[in-house]
């Protein structure tokens, strides 16, 4: 077969071809023993995501529930939850999701991954270490920035966030003082 004819619909007119529709869309034709396969496929995701609202909606109300309980104030608590589930802008956290990113990036098991980060001078060790919180210094920063692609000043600028002069100048003008401002960014 020649690349021309590999690109182009390959449809047999002696064979039987059915339409399928998703959400009130048709999405393709294939034949009939192939169309269970896709329709059960489709099915078994449209299941999953009304599970996952069922199993959110469950954790909602009983969150809410231990929060009557316990005398808390629901938004507070809410606002708290959320920002620990998003993702890092500033911090060591940050830095291990760009890692995470390039071994992904990369299709590495952990392994593999440790093995790769080791070649580059990010000890084993030094890794754990940033994947548990702790402070990135320096020269594990330089180690960094030649495994995820990125300047040693990016990051450098991802690890540190704001400097302590440039957030004591936004809390002045926020009206708040600089240590509640650096909870908001935590």
């Amino acid at each position: 077969m020649t690349d021309n004819q590999s690109l182009r619909l390959q449809v047999k007119l002696d064979r039987s071809y059915l339409a399928i529709y998703h959400e009130d869309r048709e999405v393709g034709f294939c034949t009939p023993e192939f169309a269970d396969l896709i329709v059960e496929a489709l099915n078994e995701n449209d299941q999953l995501h009304e599970e996952n609202e069922t199993i959110n909606k469950a954790l909602q109300m009983a969150c809410l529930e231990l929060l009557k309980r316990s005398g808390g104030k629901p938004n507070q608590v809410m606002r708290k939850y959320l920002q620990k589930a998003k993702r890092p802008k500033h911090g060591s956290r940050a830095i291990a999701h760009l890692l995470r990113d390039r071994q992904k990036q990369l299709d590495l098991s952990n392994h593999e991954f440790i093995r790769f980060c080791d070649s580059y001078k990010l000890s084993p060790q030094e890794l754990l270490d940033i994947y548990k919180g702790k402070e990135v210094t320096d020269s594990q920063l330089r180690a960094v920035s030649r495994i995820v692609g990125k300047s040693f000043d990016e990051l450098v600028s991802t690890r540190d966030g704001f400097s302590n002069n440039q957030m004591n100048k936004l809390a002045r003008i926020l009206g708040t003082s600089s240590q509640e401002l650096a909870e908001l960014f935590e």
